[in-house]
């Protein structure tokens, strides 16, 4: 069972969907629905895990991603159980090498859990006083996908009160690109207009004359964490 567990987890690692993660975790033979969704339901249970749906006026069950949830886990499965080998034999200089050339890759997609929190945690605010959830969306080919959801309820919004992008690089700010990207993907949310505000989180900054609604960088993120 424990092997099971330790799989089904690491399979998450880079697989976000029930059939993936199925696949991965199965080797050569795909793991059974039947043995797979008590192991998810209990990792779940020890928020290990964390189920996504893509939030939208619409429901869609069917699109589900599963996540580590724990940022510990998160972290020692991508690079420090495969590590463990390298360390032993001295060579924590490679280890490390392996960590920084894939850290800015990994921290993007690590971080947009903590950064739709941190945004719930701002919300209500003067500007949307009546958005209570945050989150983001997606179809299954993940073409577009929308980073953030600012409707007024979770899981079926009745409407969507904001949708964004989250880029976080040390040197490059939100720009023309990202912002011309949500624009093509936004009307895909259902729920949203062509008047729908558009907002962003960046690492540092965005660019100029941008028409966004709103902007949250790291600072803000951090006060939404300290007490009222």
């Amino acid at each position: 069972m424990q092997d099971g567990v330790t799989g089904a987890a690491d399979a998450v690692r880079s697989r976000r969907t029930f059939s993936a993660i199925a696949a991965r975790a199965g080797g050569a033979n795909a793991l059974p629905s039947g043995t797979l969704s008590p192991l998810l339901a209990m990792l779940q249970a020890k928020r290990v895990l964390a189920a996504d749906l893509p939030l939208s006026a619409k429901s869609d069950s069917k699109n589900k991603r599963y996540r580590i949830a724990d940022p510990y886990v998160r972290f020692w499965l991508a690079f420090l159980a495969r590590a463990i080998p390298l360390i032993e034999r001295g060579r924590g200089d490679l280890a490390l090498a392996r960590i920084e050339r894939s850290w800015t890759t990994w921290r993007g997609r690590a971080v947009e859990p903590l950064i739709r929190e941190s945004l719930l945690r701002l919300m209500p605010n003067d500007e949307w006083p009546e958005t209570e959830a945050i989150g983001g969306w997606w179809n299954r080919q993940n073409n577009p996908e929308i980073d953030l959801v600012g409707p007024d309820r979770e899981p079926v919004a009745r409407q969507v009160h904001f949708v964004g992008s989250v880029k976080w690089l040390e040197t490059q700010p939100f720009g023309r690109h990202e912002y011309d990207a949500l624009v093509r993907g936004m009307l895909a949310v259902l729920g949203t207009a062509p008047g729908t505000p558009l907002v962003a989180v960046s690492r540092c900054g965005v660019a100029d004359d941008l028409p966004l609604s709103a902007y949250w960088g790291p600072e803000d993120l951090v006060r939404a964490w300290q007490p009222r």
